[in-house]
């Protein structure tokens, strides 16, 4: 299947992380910085394989910064509804849009590693601030699926949701960035947090797991 990705500065090869280092060991560590304000469908010569695991390199090292700091608690559904925060159709969204930014290649995408689980979670807990960002911003996307293709973001195909994707990249550009944040967080980060599932990401980069956290980082150095 042929699919274009969805901006051209996340196609320039990054470095290879450090094998096997723990996610906390990036600290003091130069990344490869993203701009994902860029926006540019590939050529139409490009595969589907080579567009998406160029991108996914160059996601790597962003995604891994994005969620080296971070400590997210988890929160449980309300009762009766698998979403903390999101309604259906949100959630439905949402997930279609994360599946553009991170899609699946040889490995899972954003949609198989649960990110809208991740966003979902942290909307109850440490990003309520984000709440009508989200709110109103996923009515955005569905309203201008609607206007240009008159058919919500989800029945939309794939060009045509690079398309609408680019438009908010351009004309929404703070709602576009904290939605690929949150989706490199969710991706790369830890499971307990609600994303990366079936721990997706690390095995993909060759993450040891537990990673090595904290205090326990420091007693097995000395007992070493």
């Amino acid at each position: 299947m042929e699919t274009k990705g969805l901006s051209r500065s996340w196609q320039a090869k990054a470095p290879a992380p450090p094998e096997r280092k723990p996610l906390h060991a990036n600290v003091g560590q130069t990344l490869p910085s993203v701009n994902p304000l860029v926006s540019a469908i590939p050529s139409r010569g490009a595969s589907h394989g080579e567009a998406v695991s160029l991108r996914r390199r160059s996601l790597l090292g962003a995604g891994m910064a994005a969620i080296a700091g971070s400590a997210i608690s988890c929160a449980t559904g309300r009762s009766g509804s698998p979403w903390r925060f999101f309604t259906a159709a949100e959630a439905e969204t949402l997930d279609a849009i994360c599946a553009q930014l991170i899609p699946a290649d040889q490995d899972p995408g954003a949609r198989e590693a649960r990110v809208v689980n991740y966003i979902d979670i942290q909307l109850s807990q440490r990003f309520r601030k984000h709440r009508m960002a989200y709110r109103q911003g996923l009515a955005g996307i569905d309203q201008t699926g609607r206007r240009k293709f008159a058919k919500r973001f989800v029945e939309l195909g794939s060009e045509q949701q690079i398309e609408v994707l680019n438009a908010v990249e351009e004309n929404s550009k703070a709602f576009f960035d904290l939605l690929l944040t949150h989706t490199r967080q969710g991706f790369y980060g830890d499971p307990r947090h609600g994303g990366n599932r079936n721990m997706a990401s690390w095995k993909m980069v060759g993450l040891p797991y537990p990673p090595v956290r904290g205090r326990e980082h420091y007693d097995q150095t000395k007992a070493g």
